[in-house]
């Protein structure tokens, strides 16, 4: 499929999420589009039918980690390639964890063959990973520096993912997060979220899955690029693929640095526009920072009038 065919819009960002944006039955609006020929694509590439993931999975079957991260980067794909069939593409690219991988296949860095084998291998070794421990993961709610620094003193918690001011995600023992879920408000959180994943992604207990990961990503080719995609790992612009090899190792133990990814984008970036599925990243950037325009790409029939 061709890419950036239309004019690049410097004042934009795309939003790629992360695995729990997903839901059932989140391939149906774009079955009849020129880009779900991208599913099949994939499909073939992994051996997964990913079109009953998109279409006739259930809630709970989709979920399910070596699914959801296959699922959702097939479908935000699609919402990505329809999205450059209508003209438009922002200079910048950010994704949240999974989302990278969509990513770096966006500005072609990646093949959609080498990133489809990329987060199969990744959601096989994670999923793989967590049968080996019992873990999960809590969002935390309303806390300042002091909450955050009290969690540092707690055995098997870790900070897994930081959204934005006041607003992180914890992975941990289970154990630990059942203390946690209960004592929260004495640690300064004002609310705690246990989470429906299935393992303590982005933390040490993660760290079984890493040698699987690593020789996938030894497999494939690195590309560069001219487009502007913003790490998780350390919120930074990298354009160069064998960086981006390296951040994506280390992305599989450490935290999602959300927050310092958003506010790397410059003033001048008025506009984001999400890609299927959901619209997870669009209420996390607007609690960083203002923007004039936020835009939720779930459905094919919106136009280029309405994104412009």
């Amino acid at each position: 499929m061709s890419t950036f065919d239309g004019a690049v819009r410097e004042d934009a960002v795309v939003l790629f999420p992360g695995q729990g944006s997903l839901s059932g039955g989140a391939g149906t609006p774009w079955t009849s589009t020129p880009s779900w020929s991208i599913v099949q694509d994939i499909s073939d590439i992994t051996g997964v039918d990913v079109s009953h993931l998109l279409l006739d999975a259930s809630d709970e079957d989709v979920v399910r980690t070596d699914r959801a991260q296959l699922a959702t980067f097939a479908i935000s794909l699609v919402s990505w390639y329809e999205l450059q069939r209508r003209d438009l593409t922002p200079a910048y690219f950010l994704g949240h964890s999974l989302g990278e991988f969509s990513v770096l296949v966006a500005t072609g860095i990646l093949s959609v063959h080498d990133g489809a084998l990329l987060v199969h291998a990744r959601g096989t070794a994670m999923k793989d990973a967590a049968q080996q421990s019992s873990g999960s993961m809590t969002a935390l709610m309303g806390g300042d520096d002091d909450a955050r620094l009290a969690l540092a003193g707690l055995e098997e918690i870790w900070i897994a993912n930081i959204n934005g001011p006041g607003q992180i995600v914890v992975s941990g023992s289970t154990e630990a997060l059942a203390q946690l879920n209960e004592n929260y408000r004495t640690l300064g959180w004002r609310r705690a979220t246990p989470l429906p994943v299935g393992g303590a992604f982005h933390s040490p207990l993660m760290a079984p899955a890493q040698e699987q990961l690593d020789t996938a990503l030894a497999s494939v080719t690195w590309g560069t690029t001219d487009k502007f995609p913003i790490s998780n790992v350390d919120g930074k612009i990298h354009q160069d693929g064998a960086t981006w090899h390296q951040l994506l190792a280390r992305q599989m133990t450490a935290p999602v640095e959300f927050l310092s990814a958003v506010s790397t984008l410059p003033a001048s970036v008025t506009t984001t526009i999400e890609v299927a599925p959901g619209a997870v990243l669009s209420g996390l950037t607007k609690r960083i920072r203002t923007f004039d325009r936020q835009i939720v790409f779930s459905s094919p029939d919106l136009s280029l009038e309405e994104i412009v």
